[in-house]
């Protein structure tokens, strides 16, 4: 069944890629962006598409569209980004679902909030369940993200229980591939930008903090699947790759893939920077029948080579922090 869906966010990293998939299967995308992070060169091929549209708005003003489905993306994930202007941050994310949850009730439409791993702040437990509530400092450098997320999040939750709205909530944990911003500050494309260029890669701390890094393709992948899923499944549901590397481990491969000779350098690590992340995606395989397939070593491949095309002169850094 074809449908008109609606993509906030669409010109970003991953919205550019979802909606590159939704109009290969045929249905008729709206991508609505504010270009804040994201670059028109995303979806530049998919401009003369017949179903495609590109809208240049700001989510944290009300919208009026007729729509099907609303996959909702819209928000500065790198936080570097986030901080740059924290009051709108917390805009972006509270007053967007807002705005998108209240468009889902006039159009009786079905909405996706992609929530993030941020909402369980420096955990506790590891790996990361979805009933787990997380260890979030509210008054902290990265509260506009963190928080606003949370927020987000309990909207939908009230807006599904008090006008029984149609919702999929999916936390995302670390994710990369081609299209990444180059100065979006996230540790993958920092150190192949900075191995690329010759420089020294910098490594926070002490380099034994970890992440679990989900390939681009597994990740749309997911956010499909739960969108499709049944209507007794709204998650939310953990989408990311389990499989956990230290930030060590990752900068030596970042140099052994590009042929680099740069160095690793120290420097302090940030305020309130989780020390470990990895999912649980117990549910997204039970639910979903979903899992990643892309292992770290592929896709940085791909990331990287994807970064070899490019000219890191065009992309400008979206915030004086970089």
């Amino acid at each position: 069944m074809l449908k008109r869906i609606l993509v906030t966010g669409g010109a970003g990293f991953l919205g550019s890629h979802l909606c590159e998939r939704l109009v290969e299967a045929g249905h008729d995308v709206i991508c609505l962006d504010n270009f804040f992070t994201s670059q028109k060169t995303n979806v530049a091929h998919l401009l003369g598409r017949p179903n495609f549209d590109l809208v240049r708005h700001d989510i944290t003003m009300p919208v009026w569209l007729e729509v099907d489905e609303i996959y909702n993306l819209a928000c500065p994930a790198a936080p570097g980004h986030y901080q740059f202007n924290p009051i709108k941050t917390m805009k972006t994310s509270v007053l967007g679902a807002i705005n998108v949850l209240g468009m889902a009730r006039r159009c009786r439409a079905k909405v996706l909030q992609a929530s993030t791993s941020e909402v369980y702040g420096d955990p506790t437990e590891h790996p990361q369940r979805e009933s787990y509530r997380g260890n979030v400092n509210p008054i902290g450098l990265r509260a506009c993200y963190d928080e606003g997320k949370r927020a987000a999040e309990a909207l939908f939750m009230d807006y599904h229980r008090q006008n029984r709205i149609n919702i999929r909530i999916v936390r995302i944990f670390n994710t990369y591939g081609p299209r990444m911003h180059p100065f979006d500050g996230r540790v993958v494309s920092n150190f192949i930008r900075q191995a690329l260029g010759g420089e020294d890669i910098t490594l926070y701390g002490d380099g034994f903090q970890s992440r679990s890094f989900c390939y681009r393709d597994d990740l749309i992948e997911g956010l499909i699947r739960m969108m499709n899923a049944p209507d007794d499944f709204i998650g939310p549901c953990n989408l990311g790759n389990p499989h956990e590397f230290t930030m060590k481990q990752l900068a030596e491969l970042v140099i052994e893939l590009t042929g680099a000779k740069s160095k690793i350098v120290h420097e302090p690590l940030p305020a309130d920077d989780p020390v470990r992340r990895q999912p649980d995606i117990t549910l997204a395989r039970t639910k979903l029948g979903w899992e990643p397939t892309t292992q770290l070593r592929e896709g940085l491949a791909k990331t990287i080579a994807w970064f070899r095309t490019i000219k890191v002169g065009d992309y400008r850094p979206p915030t004086p922090n970089y």
